[in-house]
């Protein structure tokens, strides 16, 4: 297992990490997957109108390819406090330490954030059209839910990590969406 900082980004801080990166590689974790099953309050939608957010849930059989993001030593003690802030705001996530095995063929361990199924904002088994109606009305204090959509599936595309059902949510919440922009 190769020593060092990392974090795991699966959303947002595979796109807007917000804190200096030392070292970017496409990484896999396995028994876990990303799904939208995250009511936002904060970043993405309000507590009069939540949006929906990706979380890392534990799922056996299951991988999520995402970005291992490395931090310099130095640095860790500020960046893991501001990531703290950020992704803990409401307690949703917990923080853990997986393990992942980098494009590569490195190992390491990094921090991540994933889903607190007994909270409140947990949202499992919406199906798509619920997600992508939640997803296009939501707009929160870092923007509309939609373009937390957009952005993670063209940073997944860039990468070449294919996410059927992303894409799939990626076109509804467009068809949502055409009818406002007419």
């Amino acid at each position: 297992m190769d020593k060092g900082f990392w974090v795991f980004g699966y959303g947002s801080l595979m796109w807007a990490p917000d804190f200096p990166v030392a070292e970017r590689v496409i990484a896999r974790s396995d028994g876990w997957r990303r799904s939208f099953c995250l009511l936002s309050v904060c970043h993405r939608g309000t507590l009069a109108q939540p949006g929906l957010v990706l979380g890392l849930e534990r799922c056996a059989g299951a991988s999520c390819t995402g970005l291992a993001l490395r931090i310099e030593d130095a640095l860790w003690p500020e960046v893991i406090a501001a990531i703290r802030t950020r992704e803990l705001v409401t307690e949703a996530y917990r923080e853990a330490s997986i393990d992942l095995t980098l494009a590569d063929g490195r190992r390491v361990a990094a921090v991540t954030y994933v889903m607190r199924p007994e909270h409140r904002q947990y949202a499992a088994g919406l199906s798509a059209d619920e997600q992508a109606a939640i997803i296009a009305a939501a707009h929160g204090g870092r923007g509309p839910n939609a373009d937390y959509l957009f952005n993670t599936a063209r940073h997944l595309e860039q990468m070449g990590i294919k996410d059927r059902a992303m894409e799939e949510l990626v076109r509804n919440v467009r068809d949502l969406l055409q009818p406002r922009r007419e």
